[in-house]
């Protein structure tokens, strides 16, 4: 039996789910129960995610505290119901989308992730609008969509690479890089490229080509981040060193 087929054949015996979810949470520590989460999303209902979410807000649940796996667990429970059909569940998910806590975040794109696994048209749709919004929203867009199990279908492409167009184009003119939203964003941009570039080499290598002679540090900076993943090396390492090479003589033109 699988860990997550365990932990919801687990959960559904107990009458209070919290002292289990807090136990196992795997925090404090490196890494969250991701399993016993979408477990907890196979069994709970709405109003269980919500009261999560509602009772362990970030002053009360910081992160990397077990606490915080609880709200982790509602925003995952939440893109289970978006998954459903419950479209009322992406207001939400986009206000946590800005939540401080990391981890929230994360369970933010896992969540839309789920949405996507059965209606990525709509999810890429929902994100090029979160595309224009915060920088963390923008994270969360990327982020979401740049999941090598939903980029399967070809027309999805462009709509995708548009997308990672309009959030890089809007790194270049941010005024606001010095903030942890900002490096956020930054880092999720590091290797969202390379994903949408693997799933998509045909459409994606011309796109991310146009721009290696960008003047942006930032933008630079996310280009070499992206050609350095194993994932562009195996798919093409001729092109990855092209690449390299336009992006360092740019760089040194500049």
């Amino acid at each position: 039996m699988a860990k997550i087929d365990e932990y919801e054949q687990t959960l559904r015996a107990q009458e209070d789910w919290q002292p289990f979810l807090l136990e196992k949470s795997g925090l404090p520590g490196p890494r969250g129960n991701i399993e016993l989460a979408m477990a907890f999303s196979r069994v709970g209902s709405l109003p269980d995610f919500q009261k999560l979410l509602a009772e362990n807000p970030p002053d009360l649940a910081p992160v990397n505290s077990p606490r915080e796996f609880l709200a982790f667990c509602g925003a995952v429970g939440l893109g289970r119901c978006l998954a459903a059909g419950d479209m009322q569940q992406i207001k939400p998910l986009r206000a946590l989308a800005n939540d401080p806590r990391w981890r929230t975040r994360e369970a933010v794109c896992m969540a839309l992730q789920q949405w996507g696994d059965v209606n990525m048209d709509a999810l890429v749709e929902e994100m090029k609008a979160w595309a224009g919004g915060s920088l963390l929203e923008q994270r969360a867009a990327a982020a979401a969509i740049c999941e090598p199990r939903l980029l399967k279908e070809d027309h999805h492409a462009e709509p995708v690479l548009g997308i990672l167009e309009r959030i890089t184009a809007a790194i270049a003119t941010c005024e606001q890089r010095k903030t942890d939203d900002f490096s956020a964003l930054r880092k999720g941009l590091a290797y969202c490229w390379s994903v949408a570039i693997a799933a998509y080499p045909q459409q994606g290598k011309p796109v991310f080509e146009k721009w290696l002679n960008h003047h942006d540090k930032d933008v630079r900076w996310i280009l070499k981040q992206n050609l350095s993943k194993n994932r562009l090396v195996k798919m093409d390492a001729n092109w990855v060193a092209k690449c390299a090479r336009s992006l360092e003589e740019g760089s040194n033109l500049g």
